[in-house]
């Protein structure tokens, strides 16, 4: 499902229209998520300041910052295209996470893991339900045996 501020309704009330990139929760979650590794990376040993910290950082903003380009432009198309790129990001965040655990023996990283699988699960949802209503749009309306 849809996780944006049009997919979390009451039922029998009208979808709050989605104006701006800030509107979508995964966009707030991802920022939620760059402000944790924000937090998280303060702690790393000064030596990794311009590697890990600095790699890490950049990745985080990427996802909110793709998703905000993605929503602002005018096509289906460029919006899913900009959210495969926040979900490789992502990806790459993971993949950092995991081996700054192993370097750092990090001990409160639950956070930072529990905000990235949503993000992840939010851009799944996302990519899923706009690529089947691009597939969908694309198919022809009239039946090919009348």
């Amino acid at each position: 499902m849809l996780k944006t501020a049009d997919s979390l309704q009451l039922a029998g009330s009208r979808k709050p229209e989605i104006r701006s990139f800030k509107d979508l929760i995964v966009w707030q979650k991802s920022m939620d998520l760059s402000i944790e590794i924000y937090r998280l990376t303060k702690k790393f040993p000064q030596a990794e300041q311009f590697g890990l910290v600095s790699q890490m950082r950049r990745c985080v903003v990427s996802i909110p910052s793709n998703i905000a380009e993605g929503k602002r432009r005018s096509t289906r198309k460029d919006f899913l295209q900009f959210l495969r790129i926040a979900d490789g990001s992502a990806s790459e965040l993971e993949t950092q996470l995991i081996l700054a655990s192993k370097l750092f023996s990090l001990q409160d990283t639950h956070k930072s893991y529990q905000l990235l699988e949503e993000v992840q699960r939010m851009l799944g949802g996302m990519l899923k339900r706009l690529s089947l209503q691009t597939v969908s749009s694309k198919l022809p309306t009239s039946n090919l045996y009348d």
